[in-house]
């Protein structure tokens, strides 16, 4: 079983939210809430809340399909960012020119499972 969460036009950059996302793909799923929860990076705080509500949606779908859920079990099984739509600003500078600004954006998306070959062995 498997369940998923994305958070889209996160108002971060891909290259920010990709350094965190990579600390904790493959990480079991508490134990990636625990490192997001104490990381010094901004995107932590987003990375954190797309995780924390994929969890949330595998423990409603476990409870829609009758099956025992056991949050230790879970594992994030993907995690990626993708880029989102830029919006593009202008900051005026010396002699009448225009300088740009690229306000970058970011699509989360993280892939919780519980593995079975653990909860195999585990029985």
């Amino acid at each position: 079983m498997e369940a998923k969460a994305i958070a889209r036009y996160l108002r971060v950059t891909p290259m920010k939210a990709r350094r965190v996302v990579d600390l904790v793909r493959g990480k079991q799923a508490n134990e990636a809430l625990a490192i997001l929860k104490f990381a010094q990076q901004g995107a932590s705080e987003p990375v954190y809340k797309v995780l924390a509500s994929a969890v949330s949606n595998a423990r409603d779908k476990a409870d829609r399909e009758g099956l025992a859920f056991n949050e230790e079990e879970l594992f994030v099984s993907e995690a990626f960012v993708d880029e989102g739509p830029t919006m593009k600003r202008f900051q005026p500078r010396a002699q009448g020119r225009a300088f740009q600004i690229n306000k970058r954006t970011s699509h989360v998306t993280v892939v919780v499972a519980i593995d079975e070959d653990q909860k195999g062995g585990t029985n």
